[in-house]
C-alpha cells in the first residue's frame, strides 16, 4: 500500500522528456528570479552536472526510476540566510513552471512532490540552524 501523500511514481505516466523539460524550464527561471539566482548562482557551481542531477532526482520521484544519487538536506542545511520566503518562492516558480508546461497529471504529482520536498527542507534547516526553536511550517498553496 502506497503510504505517500502522493501519486506513486510510474515509468508510464511521464517519459524522460517530459521530466527534463521540467527541470531546464523550472532553472532557467529559478536562475533569473531575484531572490532565488544569487543563491544558485553562487552554489551551483557546473550546471550541466547540476541539470543531470535534478534530472535524476526528479525522474525518481515521477517515474520511479533509480538513478539518484545524493542527499539534499545536508546541502541545503549549510547555506547561509535561507527564509521561508525563499523556499516559498521556490514552490511558487515551481508551480508557475508545471503549470505552463500544460500536463495536469504531472502538474498535480510534480507540484504535491515538490511542496512535500520544500516543508521536508525548510524543517530540516530550521532544526539544523535555531535547533532552540519550534520549526515553522511553509505558508504554500
Amino acid at each position: 500500500m502506497n503510504q505517500s501523500p502522493f501519486p506513486t511514481p510510474d515509468p508510464n505516466r511521464y517519459s524522460e522528456e517530459d521530466v527534463a523539460l521540467l527541470v531546464h524550464t523550472f532553472y532557467a527561471k529559478a536562475r533569473k528570479d531575484p531572490g532565488l539566482g544569487p543563491i544558485f548562482e553562487e552554489h551551483v557551481q557546473d550546471w550541466d552536472a547540476h541539470f543531470v542531477q535534478m534530472t535524476d532526482f526528479w525522474s525518481a520521484q515521477l517515474r520511479g526510476t533509480s538513478r539518484f544519487r545524493g542527499a539534499p538536506m545536508p546541502k541545503h542545511i549549510v547555506l547561509p540566510d535561507l527564509s521561508a520566503a525563499l523556499f516559498e518562492r521556490w514552490v511558487q516558480l515551481f508551480q508557475e513552471t508545471t503549470k505552463e508546461l500544460d500536463n495536469s497529471d504531472l502538474q498535480q504529482h510534480a507540484d504535491t512532490v515538490a511542496k512535500f520536498i520544500a516543508n521536508r527542507l525548510w524543517q530540516g534547516y530550521q532544526m539544523s540552524n535555531f535547533p532552540d526553536k519550534e520549526p515553522v511550517a511553509l505558508q504554500i498553496i
